[in-house]
């Protein structure tokens, strides 16, 4: 089984609440990604591209989760359909299928870049990216970063990283059935998401196998495994309601950037 790095946003928005971040609480919601966090209504445009940046990804994922070509890929199909809803052009959804295969439009090898960076409020954050110059992309996100008032320095040793598995919500099967399967095939964490979803957290090495025994023994469908940054509890840092805009739109700046793939950030935002 190929484990894909990141999951399709299902849910291209979330309106930000006031609730930590990848913590065991709202572990369900996003993992952490901001490109998950609603814009103000007031800023439109802003909206629209963000639409089409999270739009992209998606593509990219569901490419990278299996064939490049829509007829042979459902998920594909749908999120080509989502892209061109919310006005991705031809040429970037071209792009962003070809990112998920790992490779540009011009079929040059892309290579996976993670940066560690300290953002303004001693915020940490790791960025993952697909890139064919890694040169240039570290030089554009130094220059992002640092004009708003961050560095690139380490920041792998506040987040812990784990798998996850997301299963299809079912009328059938819940926590409570697939929780001794799921511990014995080496899950450490099994919730229920707010979209009715099984997520399974396990070491980033098992994965496969809790898919594999999980699809086996109940009927559930895998919708999509991953691995991510979680945030460790002691390490992450409260912010006010201004310090999160800052962050927010910080953020929304690097994500502009088409290689981005996913921002893992330590943020525990106030309850």
């Amino acid at each position: 089984m190929n484990v894909a790095p990141r999951p399709p946003c299902s849910i291209l928005f979330r309106k930000l609440q006031w609730r930590q971040f990848c913590s065991g609480a709202a572990r369900c919601s996003g993992h952490n990604r901001w490109s998950k966090i609603k814009h103000d209504k007031s800023k439109e445009d802003a909206t629209k591209g963000k639409l089409r940046t999270v739009a992209s990804q998606d593509v990219a994922a569901a490419s990278r989760a299996g064939d490049p070509n829509p007829n042979l890929n459902t998920q594909l199909f749908h999120a080509i359909n989502n892209a061109k809803k919310a006005g991705l052009s031809k040429a970037s959804i071209e792009s962003a299928i070809a990112r998920g295969q790992g490779k540009s439009t011009s079929g040059a090898a892309l290579e996976a870049v993670v940066i560690e960076t300290m953002l303004p409020h001693n915020v940490g954050a790791i960025i993952e990216c697909l890139t064919d110059n890694k040169a240039r992309l570290l030089q554009d996100i130094r220059l992002i970063i640092g004009k708003n008032g961050g560095n690139l320095a380490p920041t792998s040793f506040l987040f812990q990283r784990k798998g996850r598995s997301v299963f299809r919500k079912s009328e059938a099967v819940g926590v409570d059935d697939v929780l001794d399967k799921a511990v014995d095939a080496g899950a450490t964490d099994v919730e229920v998401d707010d979209e009715g979803r099984i997520t399974v957290d396990t070491e980033p090495n098992a994965v496969a196998a809790v898919v594999q025994e999980l699809t086996k023994e109940f009927p559930l469908v895998s919708e999509s495994s991953f691995i991510l940054y979680d945030p460790i509890e002691d390490t992450s840092v409260k912010l006010e309601p201004r310090q999160a805009e800052d962050i927010e739109n910080l953020l929304q700046l690097v994500e502009e950037d088409p290689t981005v793939q996913d921002i893992y950030t330590n943020v525990a935002i106030k309850s």
